[in-house]
């Protein structure tokens, strides 16, 4: 077993990004909030009323999921405040943003108060994973039910407002962008710190986005042809994603009842997009999941030409429906470019192997970090790298040890 890593370093360009993030989640809250009132102005209240129960429905998810995860951290790495000001400040739908914040302090005194020690560095390492991990709940849990409700307005309105092209804008961004920084804190607890290129992240950015645009836009399309179809779908796709996740055995909170909660988020995640949470090999399950992806979404666009056939007014959209096909494509040619080629390879101490991820999932001799003491360690995280990248033995025991004591540090 190599000697412990030390944790990755937090600097200056990490605090301003850190800061760019809290201020980018805020930013697009108050996009959806002026969204909102603009459909209320416009006399849509129904549209109104919908938009801010997706944004409360998504907030209430994200802020239980953080509840739950501090009353399961260790003592030592949780917030110098009374547990009533935390479960106030989540009831009121701020636990995220105290998150951000108390990130954002902890960094700027690790940056700029000389306080360099380890136990600095491995705090902020725990708050940034969590951060991260939020931002994807909420992303998915707000912004893509969002995007689908914007794109489906604008099209049934033939008219796009100033305040719906921003919103879709800093939403797509928000989406593609959530998951490059949760893939890029995942990484970081591989034993050599090799992080993605600038070349590679925007590949990976790109794929992403062009995987989610055409999935946004189909089940727009399909809104157009039955509104209330939309929910059905919805309801049923995401039982069956549920269902998938459940049987795959995940581990991710401390207890049964929180787990399905997980779960349950997660089924919304893949109802949009691929998302990994078991181990082994990913290859086939990411076959199935695309593909199944795909002909569904082909089938939301058949049932719209089918039923606008007659109707001139959306006559534009067939060239944009046309070309959803092969963006689709062209992001599953970009992730397979990026895995063969534009993949950071990780060289494992004395074995000389690459590692393989997510989508191929080969190799089983890679080794995680051991910078995190058991007190320390972000369990769930952690668990997450481990089905995302995998391990070889040693690792593997390493890594039940370090989550067994950390289990044992937070009773």
């Amino acid at each position: 077993m190599s000697p412990p890593a030390a944790p990755p370093r937090f600097g200056p360009l990490q605090l301003v990004l850190a800061a760019a993030g809290t201020v980018a989640a805020t930013l697009d809250l108050c996009m959806d909030g002026w969204v909102a009132a603009e459909y209320a102005r416009r006399g849509h209240p129904g549209w109104a009323a919908l938009s801010v129960s997706l944004l409360a429905a998504a907030s209430a998810a994200a802020q239980a999921c953080s509840w739950l995860w501090l009353r399961s951290d260790p003592p030592a790495l949780r917030p110098a405040v009374p547990a009533v000001l935390l479960a106030a400040l989540h009831l009121l739908q701020l636990g995220f943003f105290f998150r951000c914040l108390h990130a954002l302090k902890v960094g700027w005194r690790v940056c700029w108060a000389k306080a360099q020690e380890e136990d600095e560095q491995r705090h902020m390492a725990f708050l940034s994973h969590d951060i991260s991990m939020l931002r994807l709940f909420e992303t998915f849990l707000e912004n893509t039910p969002q995007l689908t409700l914007l794109l489906y307005i604008i099209l049934q309105t033939n008219k796009a407002e100033l305040s719906q092209g921003l919103g879709m804008g800093t939403a797509f961004l928000c989406v593609s962008w959530s998951l490059l920084d949760y893939h890029q804190s995942l990484r970081s607890f591989l034993q050599d710190k090799h992080e993605l290129s600038l070349g590679s992240s925007i590949i990976y950015f790109l794929w992403n986005l062009f995987l989610i645009c055409p999935r946004i836009l189909v089940l727009a399309l399909f809104a157009l042809f039955w509104p209330y179809g939309v929910a059905v779908h919805f309801l049923l796709l995401w039982l069956a994603m549920f269902l998938w996740v459940s049987l795959q055995g995940t581990d991710f909170m401390e207890s049964p009842g929180p787990e399905h909660l997980y779960r349950a988020v997660v089924a919304v995640i893949l109802y949009f997009s691929w998302f990994n949470v078991a181990q082994g090999r990913t290859l086939h399950r990411s076959i199935i999941y695309h593909g199944f992806i795909l002909v569904d979404s082909t089938l939301l666009a058949l049932a719209w030409l089918w039923g606008s056939s007659e109707e001139e007014e959306h006559s534009y959209l067939l060239p944009v429906v046309s070309a959803a096909l092969p963006c689709y494509l062209l992001g599953l040619g970009l992730k397979v470019t990026y895995y063969k080629w534009l993949h950071p390879n990780v060289q494992v101490k004395q074995e000389g192997r690459q590692d393989e991820v997510d989508a191929t999932g080969g190799s089983d001799e890679v080794e995680f970090r051991s910078f995190l003491e058991p007190d320390l360690v972000n369990r769930r995280m952690q668990w997450l790298a481990q089905t995302h990248f995998a391990l070889s033995r040693p690792a593997r025991q390493h890594f039940l040890n370090g989550a067994a004591a950390a289990a044992e540090s937070a009773v």
